[in-house]
């Protein structure tokens, strides 16, 4: 049994993996010593800000999914949801 609520919560863990691993690059790809403006050393922490964003419409648009499969079947296991197969 897979619980839709486990994978979305998996899926948000992901993006969080994510956002460190784009502050890291930005932060050794190259040194703010290095650089002069700061739009170049900011890279990073914007892309961060983006996955953020990216990942808070995606929960909710998850979490509507998750309200509506329980209103339908009373349960929010993965292998009950058969409404979209052919």
């Amino acid at each position: 049994r897979r619980n839709v609520l486990a994978v979305l919560m998996s899926i948000e863990l992901m993006f969080n993996a994510v956002n460190v691993t784009l502050v890291a690059m930005a932060k050794y790809l190259a040194p703010a010593a290095l650089q002069d403006d700061i739009s170049s050393v900011l890279t990073g922490q914007v892309f961060a800000v983006f996955v953020i964003t990216v990942a808070a419409a995606e929960i909710a648009l998850g979490l509507g999914i998750v309200f509506a499969m329980y209103r339908t079947n009373e349960s929010v296991d993965l292998s009950e949801a058969t409404a979209l197969r052919n």
